[in-house]
């Protein structure tokens, strides 16, 4: 009996002595977590906001992410109380992801300090936009515009979900995957980095906003680092230690599934830089410069998505948009934004009309000029929240870019919105080569016929 109790006691030394090794090692600390984090936000996001099936989510989206580790992790969601929880053999570093009506899934690290009765409910109507086949068949060769959607929808694994093309304000070409329409929200990542450059705009339009003053971050300033600017933040150059590189073990990992409040998460970074001096693309900067603006934006964080749709959604007719926030609130301006494709579009046509919608000026004129200014020592390839020098495509374009191959390509030289997205991993998802031939289909209007010169005509 006494053997007995000594190897219970041993197995349960190694027990609890194998799990503190664990939870204090990055493997515990950041990658598990990270594991659980993301299954449960975006099986909620995409279940609850996308209204894809849960199963297709995992299958597109999070599984190829998760690897072997994926065997490990399982899901719960619970569709009447509209929250998934996720776990590591259903009971190691639980993570548990609620939904709000319009505002989309939260990871909640802390449900007392979390409010989730808050709710502000998309209209959800139909999307008035339409094919103009007239005016495609005018201006492009039909039969290469359907080559290039075909291409693009490839059965190769890139799992493309959706791709349009907008000329000059027509919508000359668009195509979805199964369970998937124009008013389905699909997730942009890091084309949210280009909603928060945008919007920076609007400030700057609406006199609230001066992006080069110091001391206007104020997570910064807690921390005493006025001198960095929301201009260095949106071009990726605040100088902070944040490295990105999606692998569940980075900075960045840690900070969008283990962190309740990201701004502050990312402002807490060491400093190798001085700000505008080095070109460092990291999440946390878009955060930061995000959570700046949010100090004109209203006082909660239904205050703050009501003044993000008056102020840019509604204008522009994006009414299938959400921008997801973390628990404390602060908007995720760097990954967590869900819009329907032609919502995406939208937004990037706001470019091609020097900021106006009618009579409105909702960015300034020259803004397109700011996002597509190449930040230094960004090899030419980054502005502030948009890329740049596509190879292959004009010299003018300016991209909206995010992890898993979503790309929205603004072209004023050609006056051309191109937009691919999709799950895709280890690939383009085809993207730079459909812009590259959508521009190819291009074709010389015909002439119009002035009837008043034909015989016989009135």
């Amino acid at each position: 009996m006494r053997r007995l109790v000594w190897v219970i006691a041993l197995i349960a030394a190694l027990v609890v002595g194998g799990w503190l090794y664990v939870s204090q090692s990055t493997l515990g600390r950041v990658y598990l977590p990270s594991g659980t984090g993301i299954t449960a936000k975006q099986t909620c996001s995409l279940t609850f906001v996308s209204g894809l099936a849960p199963d297709r989510a995992a299958d597109l989206y999070i599984n190829p992410l998760l690897g072997g580790a994926g065997s490990l992790i399982s899901v719960e969601l619970d569709r009447d109380e509209a929250r998934v929880t996720s776990s590591v053999l259903g009971l190691f570093f639980k993570q548990t992801a609620v939904y709000r009506d319009g505002i989309g899934c939260t990871l909640v690290h802390d449900f007392d300090a979390f409010d989730a009765n808050a709710s502000l409910p998309l209209a959800n109507g139909p999307d008035p936009m339409s094919l103009d086949a007239d005016w495609r068949d005018a201006q492009f060769d039909a039969e290469a515009l359907n080559a290039a959607l075909d291409q693009v929808f490839t059965d190769d694994g890139r799992n493309t979900l959706a791709a349009l093309v907008i000329h000059d304000g027509h919508l000359v070409a668009e195509r979805y995957a199964e369970g998937v329409n124009e008013t389905t929200p699909l997730h942009g990542w890091s084309m949210t980095k280009s909603t928060a450059a945008t919007f920076a705009g609007v400030l700057v339009q609406r006199g609230l906003l001066d992006i080069r003053a110091e001391g206007a971050i104020p997570a910064l300033v807690e921390v005493g680092r006025p001198e960095i600017t929301i201009d260095d933040m949106l071009r990726m150059s605040g100088g902070l230690d944040g490295f990105e590189t999606n692998d569940g073990t980075d900075p960045n990992s840690e900070m969008l599934f283990t962190a309740p409040d990201m701004a502050h998460y990312a402002a807490n970074r060491n400093v190798l830089h001085p700000p505008g001096e080095y070109w460092d693309y990291q999440s946390g900067n878009t955060i930061l410069a995000g959570s700046a603006m949010e100090t004109q934006m209203g006082e909660t964080v239904v205050d703050e998505i009501t003044t993000l749709r008056d102020w840019l959604f509604e204008p522009l007719g994006m009414n299938h948009s959400v921008l997801e926030p973390d628990q404390s609130g602060t908007l995720q301006w760097s990954s967590y934004m869900y819009a329907s494709a032609r919502d995406w579009a939208r937004m990037g046509e706001l470019y091609l009309n020097n900021g106006r919608v009618g009579e409105q000026q909702i960015i300034p004129p020259n803004w397109l000029s700011y996002v597509g200014t190449p930040t230094v020592t960004s090899d030419e390839q980054y502005g502030a929240g948009f890329w740049l020098n596509i190879p292959g495509l004009p010299s003018d374009t300016v991209v909206m870019r995010g992890f898993q191959q979503q790309w929205t390509f603004v072209i004023p030289s050609e006056d051309l919105i191109i937009l691919r997205m999709g799950a895709t991993l280890g690939s383009d998802g085809g993207a730079p080569d459909f812009a590259r031939a959508v521009i190819a289909a291009k074709q010389e209007p015909a002439p119009m016929i002035n009837t008043t010169d034909i015989e016989g005509e009135p």
